[in-house]
This record gives structure tokens, sequence and C-alpha cells, in this order.
């Protein structure tokens, strides 16, 4: 059994899949707490592997299904057990610091959108090393990385960004943070901070949290 904050279909709003119809499994829990985070994921229902499969198998007008969270590694002695049973494209949204238990999943999941989390917006220290053996463990599947950041970012965590972007060969994606008011930085900073990764890696993109103007969940 697992316990599941949320299931719900809606557009993703964050990444190069931005636009795509998902069905959004919300796991509970989380090993990192960010100083950005939104989302509460503590309460939910608890499935077992057969019951959350039919459910999900039951949409067939989604692109594929997001596992988020929380982290949904945490749950993999579950999803080991619940993703074969799923009849759509498996996509995984991480904070990309288990490579073990990723690897006990690598097998059933499409795409990795993975976050590469910065001290400046998380307020975590340290997580360079983890990032550096996921994503080494992420090879042979589709992975891309996204950056939140504010005006605190430094040139040191730019640069770390795009060693990592360059050793594996991944997409990065800068997503401004976002406040109550919305972007916690301008518009001019945002193409400032994509110049500066630009100057290191060619393979960066800016794509604010687009379901925050859409105003979708």
């Amino acid at each position: 059994m697992v316990k599941v904050n949320e299931i719900f279909a809606s557009i993703q709003g964050e990444g190069p899949y931005v636009g795509y119809k998902q069905l959004f499994i919300r796991f509970c829990n989380c090993n990192l707490k960010c100083n950005y985070c939104d989302t509460e994921f503590m309460d939910g229902k608890d499935y077992n592997p057969c019951e959350l499969a039919d459910e999900v198998n039951n949409f067939s007008d989604v692109h594929s299904v997001s596992l988020t969270g929380g982290e949904p590694l945490l749950q993999v002695e579950f999803l080991k057990d619940f993703l074969p049973r799923v009849n759509k494209k498996v996509y995984l949204e991480t904070n990309a610091t288990l490579a073990d238990k990723f690897n006990e999943v690598k097998p059933f999941i499409d795409i990795v959108s993975a976050d590469i989390k910065l001290e400046s917006a998380t307020g975590i220290k340290d997580t360079y090393k983890f990032h550096d053996k996921f994503f080494e463990a992420c090879k042979g599947v589709e992975t891309f990385a996204k950056i939140v950041f504010n005006d605190k970012i430094s040139d040191d965590e730019i640069a770390q960004c795009c060693e990592l972007g360059k050793k594996y060969g991944i997409e990065l994606i800068l997503q401004p943070e976002m406040g109550t008011d919305g972007m916690t930085v301008n518009s001019d900073f945002c193409a400032q901070i994509l110049d500066k990764f630009l100057a290191k890696y060619e393979n960066v993109r800016l794509i604010p949290q687009v379901h925050k103007f859409l105003d979708v969940r």
C-alpha cells in the first residue's frame, strides 16, 4: 500500500513537455525541504498497486502519467509492482538525489524530469554529488533537468549546472522562482541568466511555470 495525495488530469506546465495533457499522481512525503516548495503532500488515500493501476488505465486522453510529489522514488517498492501494470508512458518528476532507487524502476520510466537543486534557491547544500550520480543512472532514458532560480543565483552555480549538462548531454530548463504575485525576478534578469548559461552550454531554455499563468493545477 502507498499513500497518494491526489490524482488529477491537467496540463503539464513545466519543461519541454509544457502544454501536454497528463495524468498526475502526487505521492506523499519527500526527502528534501526546499525553500520555495508550495506543495502540501502529507495527507492522502491508500492504494495498492492493482487499485492504482486500474484507476490510471481508465484515462484514455492523456499523453502520459506524471509521477510527482513529494518524491515518488521514496515509494520504489510500490512502484516496482505498480508500473508494469500501467498502459501509458511514464513521466517521472524527481529531485534527482536517489540514484539507487531510480535504478530499481528504470526499465519502466520513459521520461525523466529531474531537478537540479541550487543552494541559493532551495537552501539545501551539497546536492551536486547526488545529481551527478543520478544523471549517470539516467543514461539511456530521455532526461532533462529543471533549475529553479531566483536573484541569488551565483556564477559558480551556473558553471556547475552547465558542467552537468555537458557531461551527460541533457537539456537544461531554467525556471524562474514563482511567488504569490508571479515571478520573483523580472524578465530582464531572466534574459541575463539565460545568456550566462548559454555562454557555457548551448542546450539551455528558459521556460517559466506556464500552468501558473494559465491558472490550472
